[in-house]
């Protein structure tokens, strides 16, 4: 199997850790990035690998992150945008924007984009992890910062189902280029996830009882090491959404082409500088 060079966002806990560990174990260069510097640095000292630390509610610091990535690694086999978080209050970032939105869907677009021109040299891969909470989600362009009749079920739902429509247009626009891409579902996993949030996430995750139910991080990132190690069009189909290496059902409005088209244009109006 050829070593590839692989960023993993969100890679100092849970899924992206072990993901990281165990695409390390098999031999690639794995790149760690991740919000708490720390726990960062931890990991990649642990792998003896490369790590970066950005905080994706300031997009100054994925501006930063994708130039460092870039300046770094002429080539970029594989992109994970695995970070996200679930947050049980509206909160707005340094940016402007709905934290849950920015973390999850807008941060993890702009340091694609960013990466565009890298990513297309190495006929990349772009994967993103999602979540079963897109199945019934709305996205409405005309409120993307969730200003009125805020949820913050909602708010996730809808960043997860964003993470869906961003992959299938990034296809879409890229793949002639070269460009993968795919989105997965993890699974419920006993990781860090929503352990903070006042809300009925957050007790799940912390009781013992959903402790024993969800699966472990190396469970939840199969599908994520899976789908990085194996090669779109052979092992894959690219612009798909997957649950346990399958191609998955999701919400209907994830094949609704204009609407993927229109968070494309709005996401890149918002991190215009």
């Amino acid at each position: 199997m050829a070593r590839k060079t692989i960023v993993i966002t969100g890679a100092s806990d849970g899924i992206g850790a072990a993901a990281a560990r165990e695409l390390a174990a098999a031999g690639h260069e794995v790149v760690v990035v991740g919000r708490d510097p720390d726990r960062t640095r931890s990991v990649a000292e642990e792998l003896d690998a490369e790590h970066h630390v950005a905080d994706f509610t300031r997009l100054d610091d994925v501006r930063a992150l994708a130039a460092a990535l870039a300046g770094a690694h002429r080539r970029i086999d594989v992109l994970a945008n695995n970070a996200g978080g679930f947050n049980d209050r509206r909160s707005v970032t340094p940016d402007g924007h709905e934290r849950t939105f920015q973390v999850n869907h807008l941060a993890p677009f702009l340091l694609t984009t960013l990466l565009m021109d890298t990513l297309v040299e190495s006929v990349a891969s772009v994967i993103t992890t999602s979540s079963v909470a897109a199945r019934r989600a709305r996205v409405d362009l005309d409120d993307l910062d969730s200003g009125h009749g805020y949820s913050a079920h909602g708010a996730y739902g809808a960043s997860k189902l964003e993470n869906i429509l961003f992959t299938r247009e990034l296809h879409r626009r890229y793949h002639r280029r070269g460009i993968s891409t795919a989105t997965f579902h993890p699974g419920g996993v006993a990781t860090s996830f929503a352990t903070d949030a006042d809300h009925l996430w957050g007790r799940v995750y912390r009781s013992p009882l959903g402790r024993r139910v969800m699966i472990g991080p190396e469970r939840g990132a199969d599908t994520l090491v899976w789908l990085a190690e194996g090669t779109a069009g052979e092992d894959w189909v690219s612009g798909q959404y997957w649950v346990k290496r399958r191609i998955a059902r999701t919400n209907p409005l994830a094949a609704d082409r204009d609407l993927a088209r229109g968070l494309w244009e709005a996401s890149a109006a918002m991190v215009e500088e």
